[in-house]
């Protein structure tokens, strides 16, 4: 199934993400596709706050994953690996992450560790629209 929506700005884009959030229960792996600085953050800034997360979500770019504890016992690991690919010990640790039933992983760059992630997931396209659309 596909489902699409339009948003205009950064904040919708937060709005969309906690509303998703909200339905997540655990063992969700969420594929976060752009281009550089299209937004993911703010996604998972905004999924984060859904799950129930009060503190500061930050980019997982230069440490490649960052963990938060929810406060409904579940975990939200987010992941940015545009520097690592299949086979890779980032790689595996996602593994791990994703086969958890208590964790909801979002993953940036996903297509570097395509064998990784699972079949079903939820994929998320962030694109910016020219501007002459």
């Amino acid at each position: 199934m596909t489902y699409t929506t339009i948003t205009s700005k950064p904040e919708q884009t937060s709005e969309l993400a906690c509303k998703i959030g909200q339905l997540c229960r655990g063992g969700e792996t969420i594929e976060l596709v752009s281009d550089l600085g299209g937004g993911k953050t703010v996604f998972v800034q905004g999924l984060a706050k859904g799950l129930g997360y009060k503190g500061d979500v930050a980019s997982p770019t230069f440490v490649i994953s960052r963990d938060y504890q929810l406060p409904s016992g579940l975990s939200l690991h987010h992941f940015d690996l545009y520097r690592i690919h299949d086979g890779d010990m980032a790689a595996m640790e996602l593994a791990e992450f994703i086969a958890d039933p208590k964790a909801i992983t979002a993953v940036e760059w996903g297509s570097n560790v395509k064998d990784v992630l699972p079949d079903e997931r939820i994929i998320v396209n962030i694109a910016h629209a020219s501007e002459e659309d």
